[in-house]
């Protein structure tokens, strides 16, 4: 026997030992047959309330992500994070439907306000989502600049021309694309948070004493935007509200809609305004009402699903 080949029997006997004994633990195949409504935030200031509001039977482990089974406001739920932007709240969303029987998704977080008539601490719950930052970069030209064949509905900030997303219809044809920008909300879950903005009532006052200069309100309907960018920006926000019309934009929710989309799961978002994202005169001020936000998302939602008729499984 031959150097070589012993060393490729050496080879292959390490390989299969690393895949045998590994230690690298794998996610379990589905097993749950409660169908629950699924609640997720961004980070842990944003679930904290909502996890505390809960009554937690159970946590599992699946990619690194705990997931807290229980009861909250009447209805079966299991509550997780999702992560900060885009790739993980998508990964994280099609990891939930692929090993629990999901029957909705309910996004609470935080967000920067975008339309001028609105406010730090106030809750939007748009009806439509938008991944906006998904972009072309064009060329620039002596004429100006030129995005070629990649033109889209909205303009264009700069070199930044935005584009719609590229989604595989799980009901269609195998590996048929559709454009899409908007990805809407449940329209009847839209429905019943219009009915929830008339009764709940906001915190306009942090822990620690700094207060709002006006009282919080909940705004259900329009739109929302997100993208893997915190934006601080005057101008960016600017154009954000005049192209899109935009209430919020964040760095999650988008993704999770255009997930829910392709897995036929209704969806809806609460986001409580942190900041400005740069309209405001001073500093961001999502360090200081970042809390606070997050908190009166998270209250609305215990008071939608409250609202909501209690699960019969």
């Amino acid at each position: 026997m031959t150097h070589t080949v012993c060393r490729t029997i050496s080879l292959m006997l390490c390989l299969a030992c690393l895949g045998a004994c590994s230690t690298v633990p794998v996610a379990p195949a589905r097993s749950e047959t409660t169908p629950r409504l699924a609640v997720i935030s961004a980070f842990d200031a944003e679930l904290d309330k909502l996890r505390a509001a809960a009554q937690i039977s159970e946590v599992r482990v699946i990619n690194g992500r705990s997931h807290y089974f229980g009861r909250l406001g009447g209805h079966d739920v299991v509550l997780l994070l999702s992560g900060f932007s885009m790739v993980n709240a998508a990964m994280t969303t099609q990891a939930l439907f692929d090993h629990f029987p999901v029957k909705g998704v309910i996004f609470s977080g935080i967000a920067g306000g975008v339309n001028p008539g609105l406010h730090v601490g106030d809750v939007t719950v748009p009806a439509q989502w938008g991944n906006y930052q998904e972009q072309a970069f064009a060329r620039e030209t002596p004429d100006g600049w030129d995005p070629g064949r990649f033109t889209g509905d909205f303009k264009n900030f700069g070199m930044m021309f935005p584009r719609a997303s590229s989604v595989v219809v799980s009901w269609r044809e195998p590996d048929k694309l559709e454009r899409r920008f908007w990805f809407p909300a449940d329209a009847s879950a839209v429905a019943a948070a219009r009915q929830v903005s008339a009764k709940v009532r906001l915190n306009r006052c942090t822990p620690q004493g700094d207060c709002l200069d006006h009282e919080p309100r909940m705004v259900v309907g329009g739109n929302g935007v997100s993208g893997p960018t915190f934006v601080d920006n005057a101008a960016y926000r600017s154009w954000a509200w005049d192209t899109f019309q935009a209430d919020a934009l964040d760095m999650e929710t988008a993704a999770v809609a255009l997930v829910a989309y392709v897995n036929r799961v209704p969806f809806i978002a609460f986001r409580s305004l942190s900041d400005l994202a740069g309209g405001g005169p001073g500093k961001n001020e999502g360090r200081i009402f970042g809390g606070l936000a997050a908190d009166n998302s998270a209250a609305v939602v215990i008071e939608y699903l409250k609202s909501v008729p209690p699960s019969r499984n």
